[in-house]
């Protein structure tokens, strides 16, 4: 133990137990309670119940079922067996230490005490999310440290009627979801700002699908009230077609109207996540050692590596031993928001900490342990894990193995993203394919807008398991990109019907061999050239893979398809070439299209004959 387990009075139980209950007894029945922990034969089950096995035979075999006693039972014939001769029956998986995300904490109720509320504030650009984070923040200050303190971490507290709430700053739904897709669940409630004079736009309707995809509940701030084009209820209307429909309106969900400019109505916000906290019966074991999440991390220059944590459950105090990630280290120091030492860390509580051999990443999670030993051998198994899963690493969610998982009995739900060209054609998409739900496979549309295919989609397919359909719409090379990193299977269609067929063919285990596109290079157009005898000629750089003079190409605006066909010339310095490869410069000449932009890209794909799997 740490000198910080000196302190009279503070007995800190440990977080990691070898077993942890996840089957719970069902009947009460006079013969008391049997504890196992994987598969047992019959021979097993007979002496720990101290039956005969012959009886346990004679009875499954009356239920249809012919075994020996070196048969090795499931779950179902372990529970028929102990409810036939009165006993409960009770599973418990065991926990390696080094998988403390698997923890399920089972805290004696009367050890648990009410902890502050952990709330995101999300929003469209512009509708007044800063100006509310700088409003509810300043408010936070009191007299001694209004003399120009800067925030040190992302994330602070406010106090309200006695009553503490943790904020978390989040650069936007991509490290919102980041974290998510890593499995960390920070977020306890979502604060979703619309501007009274814009309403519902489309970032705002990404923060819904991401709150929602988190199973957090949502607060509205209708802000920017104080301007003459304020229209609340527009707002209020528009967010039912979203399926947010707030108190006024019949519904659950809690409407501010603030002007968060001129900090009106700020408390009255804050009321309402207190509200909705104390709805949420909000509680954690500060008795116990620390285990949260990063919310951020950097290498200070000066400090070393040093990581925002938020303290989800139990108590983290200086002198600690963490095992953060796949790295460990002791707690040298602890700060607030405020650079305010601090000796100890309750939880939601957000602070900074240096002592971490090697910076974590936003959404690891941490644990504290007694012992340096402990904490660095814990690490080490957690780094050989995570290598080895790397090695082996399987996509988010796969069209190809979408028939395997109906065929395992259960009701399967497939999440599925649609980007289109229109909202016309997203709302159409969305409509087929929610009709080929069956009785083994659910169609579930996490998301369906226009627009191009963008990182966003990607992290919010990862964090869903969902796989995305472009219709008429393309991602770009850094999206590609991270749809690889991340796993993501992004499909890609022009004709409705073809896209039912597929996932009707998938459903039935029958995919057909396909002609798969593979996109080969994107160029993107940086001048424009008006020759009168041949068209627009496209002075352009290759900003990924190969632009071959044969292949067919599409025209891309915004990431959406305004021009299909080919390339009638393609020249690299005045000589005419048979392809061009990244980083360099050249001329372009599209065969029968001339209404090209700057900014637009070209890009070049081929055919590829594919198996159905």
């Amino acid at each position: 133990m740490g000198k910080n387990n000196k302190k009279p009075g503070f007995n800190r139980e440990a977080n990691v137990s070898t077993k942890v209950t996840t089957d719970k007894v069902r009947t009460k029945v006079n013969g008391g309670v049997f504890t196992y922990t994987g598969a047992i034969t019959v021979g097993e089950l007979s002496k720990s119940l101290n039956i005969p096995v012959g009886d346990i035979i004679k009875f499954l075999f009356l239920q249809g079922k012919m075994i020996t006693i070196n048969t090795v039972l499931d779950d179902e014939l372990i529970g028929t067996v102990c409810l036939e001769f009165g006993y409960d029956f009770e599973k418990k998986k065991i926990v390696a230490a080094e998988n403390f995300e698997e923890v399920e904490i089972n805290d004696d109720p009367s050890k648990l005490k009410p902890r502050p509320a952990v709330v995101t504030i999300m929003g469209h650009v512009d509708h007044g999310k800063t100006t509310l984070i700088d409003a509810v923040r300043n408010s936070n200050l009191v007299a001694g440290e209004v003399g120009g303190i800067s925030q040190e971490i992302g994330a602070y507290q406010k106090e309200i009627n006695g009553q503490k709430i943790t904020f978390i700053d989040t650069p936007g739904h991509e490290a919102f979801t980041a974290m998510r897709s890593r499995g960390a669940s920070v977020t306890d409630i979502v604060v979703l700002v619309v501007a009274a004079d814009d309403g519902v736009m489309p970032q705002t309707i990404e923060a819904i699908d991401h709150a929602k995809a988190a199973g957090v509940p949502i607060i509205v701030a209708i802000n920017k009230m104080d301007k003459p084009g304020a229209d609340p209820s527009r707002v209020k209307n528009e967010l039912m077609a979203h399926e947010i429909v707030v108190e006024d309106y019949g519904g659950d969900v809690i409407a501010v109207e603030i002007s968060a400019k001129q900090k009106q109505n700020i408390d009255g916000l804050l009321e309402a996540i207190l509200t909705v906290a104390e709805m949420g019966e909000l509680k954690a074991n500060p008795d116990r050692y620390a285990l949260g999440t990063v919310l951020e991390a950097k290498l200070d220059k000066n400090e070393g590596p040093k990581a925002t944590l938020l303290v989800q459950n139990g108590s983290l105090r200086e002198g600690d031993y963490l095992v953060v990630g796949t790295g460990y280290g002791k707690v040298r120091r602890m700060t607030n928001e405020f650079k305010k030492v601090l000796q100890v860390a309750t939880p939601s509580t957000p602070v900074s900490v240096i002592g971490i051999a090697e910076v974590p990443l936003a959404g690891d999670r941490f644990m504290a342990f007694p012992t340096e030993q402990e904490a660095r051998e814990i690490a080490l198994k957690r780094k050989m894990i995570k290598e080895a899963k790397e090695m082996n690493k399987s996509s988010a969610a796969s069209l190809d193995d979408l028939f395997a998982k109906a065929k395992e009995g259960e009701m399967q739900n497939i999440n599925i993203i649609i980007k289109a060209d229109s909202t016309g054609s997203a709302e159409a998409v969305k409509s087929s394919l929610e009709k080929l739900s069956n009785e083994t496979i659910k169609i579930n549309i996490v998301r369906a807008t226009s627009g191009a295919i963008t990182e966003s989609d990607v992290l919010l397919a990862s964090a869903s398991k969902a796989i995305i359909y472009g219709f008429n719409v393309r991602p770009d090379s850094k999206t590609r990109a991270k749809a690889e990193e991340e796993k993501v299977e992004i499909r890609l269609h022009r004709i409705i019907y073809a896209l039912i067929e597929e996932i009707q063919a998938a459903m039935k285990g029958m995919l057909a061999p396909t002609m798969v596109e593979r996109v080969t290079g994107q160029a993107e157009v940086r001048r424009l050239f008006k020759v009168s005898k041949l068209g627009t000629i496209c002075g352009c750089m290759i900003v990924d893979g190969v632009i071959r003079n044969n292949s067919p190409i599409r025209l891309l605006r915004d990431g959406v398809i305004v021009f299909e066909g080919k390339i009638a010339s393609l020249q690299r310095e005045k000589d005419q070439a048979k392809e061009v490869k990244k980083g360099f410069e050249c001329g372009i000449l599209l065969d029968g299209y001339n209404d090209v932009k700057e900014n637009d890209i070209i890009e070049g794909y081929e055919m590829v004959e594919e198996a159905g799997k």
